[in-house]
Parts: C-alpha cells; structure tokens; sequence
C-alpha cells in the first residue's frame, strides 16, 4: 500500500494544467485527484499544491487524496489534542457532503500576527464506491479575508465535495513523457512518473507480456558509470534468479542509452526473458527507463513490439 500513497500524494503535486475559474457549474477536480469541490469565486486550481487558492487573499483549500489505510491515521490527527495542533477555539463534528459523511474540525491559529481560520475535513470514500480513498481537506483563511470567506461559505464549499475515478487520458497528461506508439499493448496503471503497458485485455503480470516505463533523475554523466547505474536498477526488479546475458551502451532517439538484455524466473515461478533500456538526457542527470518482461516462448514473437514502444516515447 506504501507505493499507492506516494503514487496518489505525487500524481497530485503534479498540477500542471490552465486553472479552472471557480464560477464553473458543478464540482472542479484539480488534475489527478479524486477529490473535487464546487469553488466559490475568487478561488482557482493551484499550480503550486494540490487544491485550490485565492492567491491574492492567501486562501488555501488544500487537498490530500490517499490510500484508504491512511484513514486511520487522519482520523486521529482530527481528533489530537487541541495544542497539538496550535488551535484554538477547536470545533469538532459530523459533517456530511456530496460524496459522504466526515469529521470537521474548525479553530483558529496564530501565525506572528496574522490569525488564520482553519477547518480540516476527514473522510474516506462510501464502501460501494471502491475507490481506496481517503482525504483530507484543509482550508485556512486569514483574518482579512474572512469577509469574502466565511464559515458559511467554506461549510457550503465543503458540503459540496464528490469523488470520480480519474481518467487514464489525465494522468497520463501528468506525465513527463508522452506515449505515441502503444505498439499494440494496453495501459494497465498509471504511477508516480511512470505507466506500466501489458499485453491483451487481462491484467495478468504473470502470464501476459509487460512494460513498465519510467522517468527519473540522478543519472551520471560518464559513460563508464552510466552502465554501472543500468545494472543497479536492473537488480532492483521484482525478479528471481536474474541473470544478465549482454548489457551494450546505445544510442536510443538520438541520444545516449544503455541495453541491458536478461532472463529470470517470473512472478510465478515462470521463465521470463527482459530488456532495460536507459535513454540519458535532461535536466539533472535525467533518464528515461523502460523494461520489458515476456514468458520466455513469448519473447520472440513481441521483442519488435517493445522496441518500437520504446521509440515511441519522447519527453515533454
């Protein structure tokens, strides 16, 4: 479940996209969350987080979209000590909205000599929309702007949150490379940087032909210690037995790259064949990754299929 909470966490910092204006009929979701609301004026999309904000206000509507077992642990931050939580005048109570049923906390803050009015809303996704979410939503609203931003205009806002299941098309969008050749095979999971394709309609890892294709920074610039970065990463897959049978540098679209080519017993015991290809290039020691597994009969039939994956996907 780790790896879902940060896949979800960073998904929503990537917030890219035109901001929505807040005047827009029915609930605005910030790209890749699960989590919208109906805005009231004056608040937009954040490039900076993910939730919504009145920049020239200093309104926050924050939104954290997580894994269902992190409820727990939302609920009892609700629920700390007061002081814990440097508030005062702290309100708790059942509060439902548009998607649910949660536990509002509302108080006050100081900050130097500014007093904030926060409310936290927690709450997890109804057990019939099978959705593994949980949320929390915080909004803070400085003194100044409390005459724009009211209570009853934050509980109004609040009453109105709602849950979607977020387009595969969107989160790919957040990602920081395109696809323009799926050469035949299937988006399965959209992840952190990241996207894993397999083949066919089942989304059986074990029997069907996959990649997983990623990006990443902190790759060397020499060339010597580029392959021995390849065959780190290579080791770090979920794999038994791996057994490397050639590793080559490369070129890859024009830039420098690193093959490494390798067999292994599968997810189930079985004989797989793999590629790791590295394309280097970018900001930082940027890299581009994608490995492919197939069953060992099936290598040969889909290799030509992975390779051209592979030169299909380009930076943003």
């Amino acid at each position: 479940m780790a790896y879902r909470l940060i896949t979800l966490v960073l998904a929503a910092l990537v917030c890219a996209a035109a901001p929505e204006r807040a005047a827009a009929a029915g609930p605005v979701y910030p790209p890749g969350l699960r989590v919208g609301l109906e805005p009231p004026a004056g608040l937009v999309v954040s490039r900076r987080f993910p939730g919504f904000e009145d920049a020239e206000r200093q309104v926050t509507v924050t939104i954290l979209d997580l894994p269902a077992v992190a409820y727990d642990r939302l609920s009892r931050a609700a629920f700390a000590p007061a002081e814990q939580q440097g508030m005062k005048d702290v309100k708790r109570e059942t509060f439902p909205f548009a998607g649910g049923i949660g536990v509002l906390v509302s108080g006050t803050v100081e900050t130097g000599a500014t007093r904030l009015h926060r409310w936290f809303l927690v709450a997890g996704a109804s057990p019939g929309e099978a959705l593994d979410l949980a949320m929390l939503v915080r909004v803070e609203v400085p003194d100044a702007a409390l005459g724009t931003y009211d209570d009853a205009v934050v509980r109004r806002m609040l009453a109105s949150i709602s849950f979607r299941r977020v387009p595969t098309e969107e989160l790919l969008g957040l990602l920081p490379f395109r696809l323009t050749d799926l050469a035949g095979f299937r988006v399965m999971r959209v992840v952190p940087d990241g996207v894993v394709v397999i083949d066919g309609p089942a989304n059986d890892m074990a029997k069907q032909p996959y990649a997983v294709i990623s990006a990443g920074r902190g790759a060397p610039d020499n060339a010597d210690d580029r392959a021995r970065f390849a065959r780190d990463l290579l080791v770090t897959a979920p794999l038994r037995d791996l057994e490397l049978t050639s590793a080559e540098p490369m070129r890859i679209g024009g830039w420098p790259g690193n093959e490494i080519r390798a067999q292994a017993s599968g997810l189930n015991g079985e004989q797989v064949k793999l590629v790791q290809w590295l394309r280097f290039g970018g900001v930082g020691g940027g890299f581009l990754r994608i490995v492919a597994v197939a069953g060992s009969k099936q290598w040969d039939a889909v290799f030509d299929r992975f390779r051209a994956l592979r030169d299909g996907v380009s930076l943003r």
